[in-house]
């Protein structure tokens, strides 16, 4: 009998890593290892084909005396700070007003906002780079309809990143709203009933209620878009191509160019450790100080 247990147990377990086995294989193949291999690499110098050659910490040397590349890591920053102070807000904004109940059609509105989301990066690139045209574009045409001064959106160092700031707000804050509807939704419904027979109005149920429940939620949603802002490469490769003087060139716009345009594949690989590095910081250091301002009771 006991052996019988012990041969339904083996069993159990044998299946259990039969089925994760495909997803262990190509989480190993196509992640481990590769990110492996770059680490390795950016210790020599490569162009891609033909033999490398070993340089030690020179690339890393290299990347902190590159203007260029600490442009793009300013740049990158400015573009993440846009998206975090500006799209997660307007998402949570977008969540709490499609969460009333008296709004009617409310699902054909999420429908709407969540469109851009599953859209193609590229096709939204395409329309976006006709709505920021500085003649006819649809944005500029909205500003002089309220007497605002045209903004030279693409060709302009200081207009264009907050024009691809504005495309990525579009395309992303439908993700974060649907996020944040969930969450809102997982809030029971007897503690604003309580608030209510206690006098609470409307701001004190948000600020005392809704934002500390929320809070979990809010979290993930920071982490996740940092991360995915960090990573912007489409919208500055199709629209702008890193210019205009740099303005809109990111981390990953200037790996790309590094890699496959100048053949600098071991300093590339520097780049990308050093994005590695920089995301893994910033997420270590949001979980230690999120104690202090996220509530999972």
């Amino acid at each position: 009998m006991r052996k019988l247990k012990l041969n339904y147990k083996y069993q159990q377990w044998l299946w259990g890593y039969i089925f994760i086995f495909p997803v262990m294989f190509g989480f190993f193949f196509f992640m481990i290892y590769p990110m492996s291999y770059g680490i390795i690499l950016s210790f020599y110098k490569w162009s891609g084909i033909g033999e490398k050659q070993w340089v030690g910490l020179a690339n890393y040397a290299k990347m902190l005396k590159d203007t260029h590349f600490l442009k793009a890591v300013w740049n990158t920053i400015y573009y993440t700070l846009g998206i975090l102070l500006i799209g997660v807000p307007l998402a949570l904004l977008w969540a709490l007003l499609l969460n009333q109940k008296f709004l009617k059609g409310r699902v054909i509105f999420r429908t709407i906002y969540y469109l851009p989301v599953i859209s193609m990066m590229a096709a939204v690139s395409m329309l976006w780079k006709w709505l920021l045209s500085p003649n006819h574009g649809l944005v500029n045409l909205i500003l002089g309809f309220f007497g605002l001064p045209k903004v030279n959106w693409l060709l302009d160092p200081r207009w264009a990143m907050p024009g691809l700031i504005l495309m990525s707000i579009w395309k992303g804050t439908g993700f974060n709203m649907v996020i944040f509807l969930a969450g809102l939704q997982g809030i029971p419904k007897v503690y604003y009933e309580a608030a209510k027979i206690d006098g609470a109005n409307r701001w004190q149920r948000f600020r005392y209620i809704t934002l500390p429940l929320l809070s979990p939620t809010t979290f993930f949603v920071i982490i996740t878009t940092m991360i995915h802002s960090f990573q912007i490469f489409q919208q500055a490769y199709i629209v702008t191509e890193g210019g205009p003087r740099e303005a809109t060139t990111t981390i990953v716009y200037y790996i790309y160019k590094n890699a496959f345009e100048w053949f600098n594949m071991g300093y590339a690989c520097a780049q990308a450790v050093f994005l590695l590095v920089i995301l893994l910081l910033a997420t270590l250091i949001q979980m230690k100080f999120q104690r202090r301002w996220v509530f999972y009771g």
